[in-house]
């Protein structure tokens, strides 16, 4: 299809593709994926509404800088497998972005249509053109140069540490990922459902880093199994990169928690997603039975979509999400909450709980909670709930999910007391090469900046490999 002639007023006239998506009905019984992914057709027509700006702002949104104008060309011409090279160049993982990312909040916001139009649905083309070259088999593994006899380690194989050793092997050195579970994709396997990331991607993409030489060790937890004075001196390492992720659950610190059917979102979700729970007892780790139950997850993000969405397929009479501020306030991805909406979710707004209450046997049987109203706004910019005098009432449940952030796993502070952390337990860096106050040591991902997002992790594994290949190599990054 020659693109050459098409005008931008016929460019503008095509509307946004819709993507093709399972009937909520029937997705939310089963855990396979919701979004189907464009057709060839669809994709090419999507392509076709791109301006091609001589300026293009939307790779300003990119966390890695994708060359957005260029891979969309290629689409628009047919040239799928071309265009999914032309993404891997700066990303490493378009078939996990071109998913999860909240694109509408980064590349998306800044193309130029959100003027008068809706923008380029670059995150789905993003999935089309992986999925493309995935699905034909005709994955090429890039280059590698020529040993440089380096050792690197990775702690943890999310996505920070996971672009961070795909840069590192590319570059030459030997580089090995220690991983705390016994399955590779950190949050991507154990946080994010099936039915938003089907696991076989997130296999396929770790197979070619496999393919280029990454090794990976798992069940190793770092401060436990080994510390990071150790990969340096005892195993002779020549650098270490940390991309733990941020796994620590917070609770809201309000009486009942501890009773029999209160979980966090990561003890939930990474039942489910990681050791299959709703397969018990085939598999040996249970879940609590949500059939025919009152389920509420308290919380407005991605993960407490995710948690609620799950309940639901778990057969829960009544999925909950209960946030103390209006679904304007949620920092959830708009298609997660219309998802969730349309899945059969029912969303109890300005309602904040104040105890868990259980029966004699210690199982939840309610939420006593308080009805809020929105005040003044707070830091976050986002309008601050405030209680309304005399309206508790009790929600009737019979599991409670919280889902209100993560903090930073404790285990590296204890046992490398000479990294520097933050008040949060972030490991603190310098922005610019993501190294540690420890000689040789680098962080990135959600252990530095706190809960955050896929691409963001990749940004700053990628930001870490360059400074890392420049130490060790002896190059001077301001020649």
């Amino acid at each position: 299809m020659g693109t050459q002639h098409i005008t931008a007023k016929e460019r503008l006239a095509i509307p946004r593709q819709v993507m093709p998506a399972q009937n909520p009905d029937l997705r939310n019984k089963n855990f396979k994926e919701v979004n189907l992914g464009y057709t060839a057709e669809l994709a090419q027509q999507e392509a076709l509404r791109c301006l091609q700006c001589k300026n293009p702002t939307c790779i300003s949104g990119c966390p890695v800088n994708i060359k957005i104008d260029q891979f969309i060309k290629l689409i628009a011409e047919g040239k799928f497998l071309e265009a999914a090279r032309k993404i891997k160049e700066d990303n490493v993982l378009p078939a996990i972005c071109g998913r999860v990312c909240p694109q509408e909040d980064q590349c998306e916001k800044m193309c130029v249509l959100t003027k008068k139009h809706k923008s380029v649905a670059i995150g789905n083309l993003e999935r089309f053109a992986a999925d493309y070259e995935r699905e034909t088999g005709n994955v090429v593994l890039p280059a590698v140069k020529a040993p440089t006899g380096k050792k690197v380690a990775v702690i943890g194989s999310g996505p920070a540490g996971l672009s961070c050793a795909n840069d590192l092997i590319q570059l030459g050195h030997s580089v090995t990922v220690f991983e705390a579970l016994h399955e590779l994709g950190g949050v991507l396997v154990y946080g994010i459902p099936e039915f938003r990331l089907p696991k076989d991607i997130v296999r396929s993409e770790i197979d070619g880093l496999k393919k280029l030489g990454v090794e990976f060790i798992t069940n190793v937890v770092a401060g436990r199994s080994i510390t990071v004075d150790e990969i340096l001196k005892e195993e002779g390492y020549d650098a270490v990169f940390i991309g733990v992720g941020a796994g620590l659950p917070w609770f809201m610190g309000i009486p009942g928690e501890n009773l029999l059917g209160v979980y966090s979102a990561n003890e939930f979700l990474t039942r489910v997603n990681l050791m299959k729970s709703y397969q018990f007892p085939d598999n040996d780790t249970p879940v609590f039975n949500c059939k025919e139950k009152n389920v509420a997850v308290f919380g407005g993000g991605n993960t407490a979509m995710d948690a609620v969405r799950t309940a639901k397929r778990l057969g829960a009479a009544h999925a909950y999400i209960v946030y103390r501020r209006s679904e304007a306030e949620m920092p959830a991805r708009l298609e997660e909450v219309h998802h969730a909406r349309e899945e059969g979710v029912e969303f109890l707004m300005l309602m904040n709980p104040l105890e868990f209450i259980g029966n004699d046997q210690q199982w939840l049987t309610g939420a006593k909670c308080l009805r809020m109203e929105l005040g003044e706004p707070d830091d976050s910019g986002r309008r601050r709930p405030v209680p309304i005098k005399d309206s508790e009432f009790i929600l009737p449940i019979d599991m409670a999910v919280i889902s209100i952030g993560n903090g930073s796993n404790p285990l590296i502070k204890q046992t490398t007391p000479d990294i520097d952390v933050s008040k949060r337990d972030t490991i603190v860096v310098d922005i610019n090469t993501m190294a540690t106050s420890k000689e040789s040591v680098y962080a990135g991902g959600d252990i530095v900046t706190g809960g955050a997002t896929v691409i963001l992790a990749m940004g700053a594994g990628r930001t870490a490999a360059k400074a890392i290949h420049e130490k060790l190599m002896g190059i001077d990054a301001h020649e």
